[in-house]
């Protein structure tokens, strides 16, 4: 039972301060005054909630653990509790492993892999095409009989329309959105971070914004023309905000997610060629980041993803033209977004974000403080600051420019299907997964 505690709910516009009770990892009461009866049993774990949130656990529907292929940079295992750590319940995983996650096999072995591990639910996305070449069509019904709950070339964009039209139509069958890294390749050869002021001052190629809003437009066409699901990962262009809240405004079947990053930082975040800002799509000017903002608020952008990619110094230490993209986040980013919470985004929509609408697109069960419901929730500290390089991180690497920041908003628990997969320790403020 979780007391005296800040419950905030906006699947059912609920925000009030009470008691959570769970038995049998279901959720039985909830209410002021709900576990009166429940403190003094001896069987009871009463967790005092007086000043902390209660929320539903996150969803992160795009993140990149690894396996196979890449365990050095981080795997399932780790993977997983590092999302446990960040206050996920489930997590989705994109397809650029090694091999490429385009069979039934992939998709067989990571979801045994997570079910051996315990703990957050993974749920595989598998690829559009096979080996993400953009060519041949994946088989996606027996990718969604194994457990995939969308398709995506993930940093590849599927380039050729008709492809990207039959992708539209096979997936349909299967009620799983198409999800497109949406990068005109031609627009992007040889660039290393946005286009703009700093790209000239530093020297690197740019990589112009256009290039990420005419695939969404195309996409969104044809979209409408086949009567699909579409979803357009990690946007950080107003261009993309505004082609996409047209879409929407006329009833079209599209959703969007933004990572921290690009809702945080700016290019001039790249003087001095850091190779932690170094992201794809790349970090944009303080116009996009201010599109980006105002359209999370007001609900045109649907999702937070982490886009969780983990590299090691192999990766990371060498010259900005030569340097993987991609940042960890996993266990950083609701830390890192509390702030926003200090303007016009709101705490419900916050959550909504992270919770909500990314479990509703990706066709999973979505979180919730109702009776009733297996128990999927997060407490935070709102108040606690922290320092990530002076935190035990479950992560492997750590791949991210917001190591020496201080962040307010700390994960204090996780329970994931009706289990407590992760609780921080009092006695010495370091995080740990439970046993």
């Amino acid at each position: 039972m979780v007391e005296n505690v800040r419950g905030i709910d906006p699947s059912r516009d609920f925000d009030v301060v009470c008691d959570v009770v769970i038995e049998g990892g279901t959720i039985t009461h909830v209410g002021p005054g709900a576990g009166a009866e429940y403190r003094n049993a001896d069987a009871a774990k009463v967790v005092d909630g007086t000043g902390k949130w209660l929320l539903p656990a996150f969803v992160d529907m795009h993140a990149h653990l690894r396996e196979p292929g890449h365990e050095y940079k981080e795997d399932i295992s780790t993977g997983l509790a590092a999302a446990a750590a960040g206050g996920y319940a489930h997590i989705c995983v994109m397809p650029n492993t090694n091999p490429v996650n385009d069979t039934r096999a992939v998709t067989d072995m990571m979801k045994q892999r997570a079910r051996e591990i315990g703990g957050v639910a993974l749920h595989p996305i598998a690829a559009i095409t096979k080996g993400q070449k953009g060519k041949q069509l994946t088989e996606m019904a027996e990718l969604r009989e194994a457990g995939a709950v969308a398709v995506s070339d993930d940093g590849v964009c599927v380039m050729n329309s008709a492809v990207m039209r039959k992708a539209l139509e096979y997936a349909k069958n299967f009620d799983m959105p198409v999800i497109q890294h949406a990068e005109d390749h031609d627009l992007t050869e040889g660039a290393d971070m946005n286009e703009g002021a700093v790209s000239t001052q530093l020297g690197l190629r740019g990589w112009p914004r256009v290039a990420e809003d005419i695939i969404i437009a195309r996409d969104i066409l044809l979209t409408e023309y086949v009567g699909a699901r579409y979803h357009a990962a990690h946007i950080s262009t107003r261009g993309a905000v505004r082609i996409l809240r047209e879409a929407k405004n006329r009833g079209i079947d599209v959703t969007c997610e933004v990572t921290p990053h690009h809702l945080l930082l700016t290019d001039s975040s790249v003087i001095g060629y850091d190779t932690f800002c170094k992201v794809n799509p790349p970090i944009r000017e303080a116009e996009d980041v201010a599109a980006l903002q105002e359209a999370l608020a007001d609900g045109t952008i649907d999702a937070i993803a982490t886009d969780h990619a983990p590299h090691s110094p192999l990766e990371k230490d060498c010259e900005f033209s030569a340097a993987s993209p991609g940042m960890m986040g996993l266990e950083l980013c609701f830390g890192l977004l509390l702030q926003l919470t200090e303007g016009p985004l709101k705490v419900s929509r916050l959550v909504d974000a992270l919770s909500t609408r990314p479990a509703k697109i990706v066709g999973l069960e979505v979180p919730s403080l109702k009776e009733g419901a297996i128990a999927e929730l997060t407490l935070v500290d709102p108040n606690t600051p922290w320092v990530p390089e002076q935190s035990d991180l479950e992560t492997k690497s750590r791949n991210s420019p917001f190591m020496k920041r201080q962040l307010k908003g700390r994960i204090e628990m996780t329970i994931a299907g009706g289990n407590i997969v992760f609780e921080r320790q009092p006695d010495n403020g370091k995080a740990k997964e439970s046993e």
